[in-house]
Order: structure tokens, then C-alpha cells, then sequence
């Protein structure tokens, strides 16, 4: 105890190696052979080592690599190299040689010894890394400072010109958690008095701050947009467009957006100009880094749903959706948009997002040859957004297709070929532009390719479900009534032969079928749906013949 004691008050590692390998005889038959220290991640030796066995003993301990081993001394009956563990790695070794085979307890003992070694060479490296801290703290809590007091002295010495450019900078530098757009335009709005506004590439308003900010916000003019930023990219700097001081916002040439000053008074001196300008250029990195991230988010939406297409998204689809920030846990909807206009680029995968964020839809997105794919946590508003896309593209030349709801992701597959064959029903049809969901393809849900018998047995249901569900609490023959209807042509008196029933039941019962399904046997797609389902019903899922 009182060696343990003085190995945690010796003053740095050197010490605490000497005192163990000094002392190493307190446990026993031992000598101290050698004592290494890892510095720098070289194992170095303790100036204490003996010199006779000094190569050979050090070429075994670096052999060991770390590990725990026996090692040979002549005339040591007995030697081992033991590690100098804590919980940052290995601090060193010991090596221990013996007049005698250690018994039990003596090998007890020297394991104590060894732990109190390596705890105190933890504790001294702790202590020293805690001073290491403190010391870089302090200077940086230093450095801090006289940046601090260079910022005060720039402002009050250099005047306004150089205060506006020190503080954008200060803003753009630390806004990535604050919304860097809205901190800028607050900046700017204190430095000018004048209502600041930022909008993107296309005219869309991304943060005003200042009176006066229209709501609802103007929709953007594609044609007058573009005649503004040439015309404002024609010039060095901010120019004056109408009520507004206008400055872009690019970076190597590329136009990212628009900031500007509301200034129906001209009240705009060269001040004004000046820190509208500055503004400018430190909003261009932040923007920058915005669409970097934008794009990375877009590319993991597009990986994540082209893999959940394909069927190759596995076990970690779910993890993958939440990292995403989207919920695949809930029933979704496949989303297939096309239109003949515009090729399937990024370009119109974006105006479909905008489209989809506009009318409310949560979605994840990708884009296929010819056709842009949502895959949708909820029944989307289709025809919203065939609306939403109509305005954004200028034309209504576009399809949507809807596939039924899927709860499971191993069936996203079958659904986006649902919602494929919607929009291939919609765009051979006799009104080809608009959306169309799969559940509302009625016999076309059965005709296109990849049919199977699911879908057959969900169309029996969706026509004659009311039907059997009444002939099975009834036990009537409401189903097999309609089908012999069918079969005869739609013969009264046919199909009441066939049937050994009279006239006025078979009547009856064709007015009970039309109150039961719902279903106008007048109505032409009611009556073919209805055939088709009675002979499905009959002939491929096994109905009463």
C-alpha cells in the first residue's frame, strides 16, 4: 500500500516506472529486467533496463505487439512481459524475471503491482492531457479576445464601409443554424432601414425583413424574370429596378438569387449601395451551400426510392427513410408523372417536388426514363396536383398515374407498375390529360400485363363484394342470377327458364341486385364491369356453375 501510494504521488511517468521496477521485489521472488514506455507509438526504454539482455529482451517485448508473454532470460527460470494497460491503450511494459516459478499468491501479488502501475501512468497521462486542455482554452479564449478587440478597433477606426463588411461577414459565418437568408436580410434591414427581401433563381420569396411585405407574395413572371436578371447581370453591381435597389446573388458566374431593397422613396445613398453589395457576396456562399445540401438530400431520395422500385432496398429500407427525415412505415402510394413537353431531367423532377410540397404531399422522389416517380405517405391530391404542375410547366399536356395503397415495402414494385398502368390507360384514352388512379381503372385494373390473381379476386369484389356477401347471409343466389342475366343476353325469359323461376321474381330480383351493388345494369361500363366480374367470379374463382 505504501508503494501503491507512492506510485500515484510520483510526478510524471519516468518516475512511476523507476519506483515499480525498483520495488518490483515487494511481490515476490522478482527482479525488474526492463521497463518500457509508449510515447508517440514507439515502446521506449526506462533508463533503469540492465544492458547485458537489454537487445534481445526488447526485440521479444515488441514481438508481443501489445500482448501479454513469457520471455527469456538465461538464468531466469522464469520471465514475462506484462502490458501497462488503461483505458486509452497500452502504456508501456514490464518485464519481470524470477529466481523461481512464482507460486499463486506471488503471481496474485505481482499483477496487483503491475494494475497500480498502469492506473497511476493513467492518471498522469489524464493530468497532463487536462493541463494540455486548459493551456489551449486559454488560448483560444486569448485569441478570441484580441479578435474581439481587432473587430471593435476596425469599426470605430475604419467607419462605416469597413463596419458593414465585418458584420455580413459575421452573419454569413455564423448563420448555418439561424436561417443564414433570414440573418442577412436582418442585417441588412438594421445597417439600411429599408425592408430587405431574398427571392431564388425563379422570383420566389425565401425571407423578407422590413414593413410592407405583400401577402399573398406575387407569383413570378417566367418572361419578365428573365429580362431582369440579364438586365441586372449586365452591370458591376446593385442596379435600380423600378421600387427596388436589386443586387444578384452568384457564385462563379451562376445565378443562385436575388437580393434586393424595397426603396419606393430613393432614399439610397451610396452607403446603401455599398452594403447591399457586401450583403450580396456573403449570401452567395451561404445559398451555395444550401443547394449542396439540397443536392445531396435529392440524390438520397433518389437511391433510396430507385432501390425501393427495383425490390433491392432490403432490411434497412425503413432506417434509410428515416435518416431522409420520411416515415415508410405508413401505407403509401406510387406516384408515376409525365408529360410530353418536358423530358424527365432534373430540371422537371424539381418543378414536380415544388409542385408536390404545394399541394401539401410528403413524399420521396426520383426520376425514371420518360417519367418522374413519388412515392407518397398518404392517398395524394392527384388532380391538385396535375393542377399544381399545369401552372408550374405553362401547359396541361400531362399524365398522373395512381397505384392503389401499398402497406408493405417488398410490394412498392407491383404498385409503381400499378401506377404505371394508370397513367398508360389515362394517355391512350380518349381525354389523355389529367390523373387517374388505379383503383379507378375498373376491367382495365385485369387487361393490361402482369395481371395476377389478386388483382382479379380485388375486381370481383370491388363489383359483385356487396352481392356474395348477401347470397351468404341470405343464402340467395342474387350473384349466380346476374350471371345467368349475362349468359342468356339479357333474355327475360331465358334467363328465368334457366333459373325455373318465374318473370316477375327474375324482376325482382335483377331490381334487389341494382339496390344491393349500387350498379346501373342501364349504365354501359356498370353493365361490361359487371359481366366481366360474374364470369371471373364463375370461371376463374370458382363460383357456383
Amino acid at each position: 500500500m505504501v508503494l501503491s501510494q507512492a506510485l500515484f504521488d510520483a510526478p510524471d511517468e519516468g518516475e512511476i516506472l523507476r519506483l515499480a521496477m525498483d520495488h518490483i521485489a515487494a511481490a515476490g521472488p522478482y527482479s525488474a529486467e526492463a521497463g518500457y514506455l509508449t510515447v508517440g507509438g514507439d515502446l521506449v526504454p526506462s533508463p533503469g533496463n540492465g544492458r547485458t539482455h537489454a537487445s534481445a529482451v526488447g526485440r521479444r517485448v515488441r514481438e508481443l505487439a501489445g500482448q501479454d508473454g513469457p520471455v527469456a532470460v538465461p538464468g531466469r527460470p522464469w520471465g514475462r512481459a506484462m502490458g501497462l494497460r488503461g483505458l486509452e491503450g497500452l502504456h508501456g511494459y514490464l518485464v519481470v524475471t524470477s529466481r523461481s516459478r512464482p507460486t499463486e499468491a506471488e503471481r496474485s501479488l505481482l499483477t496487483t503491482l503491475v494494475g497500480h502501475t498502469a492506473a497511476a501512468l493513467s492518471v498522469v497521462f489524464a493530468h497532463r492531457r487536462r493541463c494540455e486542455d486548459a493551456l489551449e482554452l486559454r488560448r483560444l479564449r486569448e485569441e478570441r479576445t484580441a479578435l474581439q478587440r481587432k473587430l471593435i478597433s476596425v469599426v470605430a477606426e475604419l467607419g462605416y464601409e469597413r463596419a458593414v463588411h465585418a458584420l455580413l461577414a459575421g452573419v454569413a459565418a455564423s448563420s448555418g443554424g439561424d436561417g443564414g437568408e433570414e440573418a442577412v436580410t436582418r442585417a441588412l434591414h438594421r445597417l439600411t432601414g429599408l425592408p430587405a427581401l431574398v427571392e431564388d433563381r425563379f422570383g420566389r420569396l425565401r425571407a423578407w425583413t422590413g414593413p410592407g411585405r405583400p401577402d399573398p407574395y406575387p407569383e413570378p413572371d417566367p418572361v419578365r424574370r428573365d429580362a431582369m436578371l440579364h438586365a441586372v447581370a449586365r452591370e458591376a453591381g446593385p442596379v435600380r429596378m423600378e421600387d427596388r435597389l436589386v443586387a444578384l446573388v452568384r457564385l462563379q458566374g451562376e445565378i443562385l438569387g436575388v437580393l434586393a431593397l424595397v426603396d419606393v422613396r430613393d432614399e439610397a445613398d451610396e452607403h446603401t449601395v455599398f452594403a447591399l453589395g457586401h450583403a450580396a457576396k456573403s449570401l452567395s456562399l451561404e445559398l451555395a451551400h444550401l443547394r449542396d445540401l439540397a443536392e445531396v438530400e435529392r440524390r438520397l431520395h433518389r437511391e433510396l426510392v430507385d432501390d425501393l422500385l427495383a425490390g433491392t432496398a432490403g432490411a434497412g429500407a425503413y432506417a434509410r427513410s428515416e435518416a431522409v427525415g420520411h416515415d415508410l412505415h405508413r401505407s403509401h402510394y406510387i406516384v408515376v408523372v409525365r408529360w410530353s413537353n418536358r423530358t424527365a431531367d432534373d430540371s422537371f423532377a424539381q418543378a414536380v417536388g415544388r409542385a408536390a410540397s404545394t399541394v401539401g404531399m410528403r413524399s420521396l422522389l426520383t426520376r425514371r426514363s420518360g417519367h418522374v416517380v413519388l412515392v407518397a405517405d398518404d392517398r395524394p391530391p392527384a388532380r391538385a396536383l396535375y393542377e399544381a404542375l399545369a401552372r408550374e410547366t405553362g401547359t396541361r399536356s400531362g399524365t398522373i398515374g395512381v397505384s392503389a395503397p401499398c402497406d408493405a415495402v417488398d410490394a412498392i414494385p407491383h404498385h409503381y407498375r400499378e401506377a404505371q398502368r394508370a397513367l398508360d390507360v389515362r394517355r391512350h384514352s380518349r381525354e389523355r390529360y389529367g390523373a387517374t388512379f388505379f383503383d379507378e381503372l375498373g376491367l382495365y385494373r385485369i387487361l393490361g400485363p402482369g395481371s395476377d390473381y389478386r388483382e382479379l379476386e380485388t375486381f370481383v369484389h370491388e363489383w359483385l363484394g356487396r352481392l356474395i356477401d348477401y347470397d351468404s347471409r341470405h343464402h340467395a343466389a342474387m350473384v349466380e342470377t346476374l350471371s345467368r342475366y349475362f349468359d342468356c343476353g339479357g333474355n327475360y325469359d331465358e334467363t328465368a327458364d334457366s333459373l325455373a323461376i318465374h318473370r316477375s321474381t327474375l324482376r325482382y330480383r335483377l331490381q334487389r341486385i341494382r339496390d344491393i351493388s349500387g350498379h346501373d345494369l342501364a349504365d354501359v361500363e356498370d353493365r361490361l364491369n359487371l359481366q366481366v366480374a360474374t364470369r371471373v367470379w364463375k370461371i376463374v374463382l370458382g363460383g357456383p356453375g
